[in-house]
């Protein structure tokens, strides 16, 4: 019996320090399940071809803009829902300009250029419609001609709401890229070298 009450004792101790000073901490797991989704679409199958360039065509020592392409971007959602759209650069690491878009590695370590993103001309259910930018998708501002940097979100909103997204059902815009391959010197061209840039468009759900 003593020993039991011994017990006993030491159990409310311990349970009357907790009180004073917790030692837990609760976790929430939140989240909502749309019955609406959207579907990404780009003409051409999201492909750019350059072709083959010259290494001798290549500016030795400036970076060498290798020309402007666009695709028509389109996303078809089941309602109109807020959504957001954020790029992911594949090839991280690779670019040698800072925010933009890698085209791949040559011997793992040469930077073989870059290309940035546009996204212009967006109509929503068949109206004009502003480009926003966010780094967050909470904090919204209008997007500048250059916005899509790697990991920016997009987002649209109306003409007379011009700071916040708006719901869409379907959208279409240009998505405009320009390519960019690095200077000669800083490569090694003595063999063939695949330009090898990819991104993927993420729909977000706000």
């Amino acid at each position: 019996m003593k020993l039991l009450n011994t017990f006993f004792v030491a159990f409310m101790m311990a349970g009357a320090g907790n009180a004073v000073a917790a030692s837990s901490v609760d976790l929430a797991v939140k989240g909502l399940i749309t019955p609406s989704a959207c579907t990404p679409a780009l003409s051409n199958n999201g492909v750019i071809e350059h072709g083959k360039i010259s290494a001798r065509d290549l500016k030795p020592t400036s970076p060498n803009y290798i020309g402007i392409n666009t695709l028509n971007l389109e996303v078809n959602c089941d309602a109109a829902i807020l959504f957001a759209l954020r790029t992911i650069d594949n090839r991280a690491g690779s670019s040698n300009v800072s925010r933009s878009y890698g085209l791949g590695l040559i011997n793992d370590n040469q930077k073989l250029g870059n290309f940035w993103m546009t996204l212009e001309n967006p109509v929503a259910d068949g109206v004009a419609v502003k480009s926003l930018t966010s780094v967050d998708g909470i904090n919204w501002s209008a997007a500048g001609a250059w916005f899509w940097d790697v990991g920016l979100w997009a987002a649209f909103a109306a003409k007379d709401a011009p700071t916040q997204p708006t719901a869409i059902r379907f959208l279409t815009a240009n998505l405009r890229v320009r390519t960019y391959i690095a200077p000669a010197n800083d490569l090694d061209l003595s063999n063939e070298v695949p330009i090898d840039g990819s991104a993927t468009l993420e729909v977000k759900y706000l």
